[in-house]
């Protein structure tokens, strides 16, 4: 089941708008979501999905800044869902959408190519959904801090990758260290009293070096030895 609406060709000219699809198989929790896009200002519901199968035929042709994706859906889970859409979207950012707290799950989203997990539970109210497209959409990792609290333990445990280390330059090091702290570009911009496009500009030879495609990639093998 698909529904979509047809982006506003004036106001995107006036704005940047962020362009959403959900996944997700709760048909009431699905309504929600796509209300609540709908009435926010700044975004545009491209699409909603009941399924891994019905997303994966939609939305590479869609091509969404930004895809809300359920992790438990009823045949392909999203977390395989988003390595293959991630595939042919490099450009699209993927929030995971869970009522778990699995620390197992979440590292197999974040590996998948996903840059935030939220729970529905603590995520679904307010505005809190939107601040997270926003923030996937402008370079950050949003993630519900009760998950975020797993990942930094987990890594803590972990020395830093010396192989990757050596990829990189000192100042590439410097940048990747402030990523994994879940800093914005525009964050580390002004730590590093650099413009925001050097900073870009480091994050895409970081890809390169590192062969990963996103931020999360990037910092999960910075981080994992």
């Amino acid at each position: 089941m698909v529904s979509s609406l047809q982006p506003n060709t004036e106001a995107d000219s006036a704005i940047k708008m962020i362009r959403v699809s959900v996944v997700e198989d709760n048909a009431k929790l699905r309504e929600q979501l796509i209300d609540k896009i709908k009435r926010a200002p700044g975004f545009i519901l491209l699409s909603s999905h009941h399924s891994a199968e019905d997303a994966l035929k939609e939305i590479p042709n869609q091509k969404p800044d930004v895809v809300l994706m359920d992790i438990n859906l009823p045949k392909m889970s999203g977390i395989d869902c988003v390595r293959q859409l991630k595939k042919k979207l490099k450009g699209t950012n993927f929030v995971m959408l869970t009522v778990y707290e699995d620390a197992d799950a979440i590292f197999k989203s974040l590996l998948a190519g996903a840059v935030g997990y939220l729970l529905k539970g603590r995520s679904g109210s307010g505005n809190q959904v939107l601040e997270a497209l926003r923030d996937a959409n402008q370079g950050g990792s949003p993630l519900n801090s009760l998950i975020a609290r797993k990942i930094v333990q987990h890594f803590h445990r972990q020395p830093v990758n010396s192989e990757t280390e050596q990829a990189l330059t000192p100042r590439e090091c410097e940048v990747l260290e402030l990523l994994s702290k879940g800093l914005l570009y525009k964050e580390i911009a002004d730590k590093l009293t650099v413009n925001i496009e050097t900073v870009r500009k480091h994050c895409h030879n970081i890809y390169e070096r590192l062969q990963v495609s996103s931020r999360t990639e990037a910092v999960v093998k910075y981080l994992h030895p």
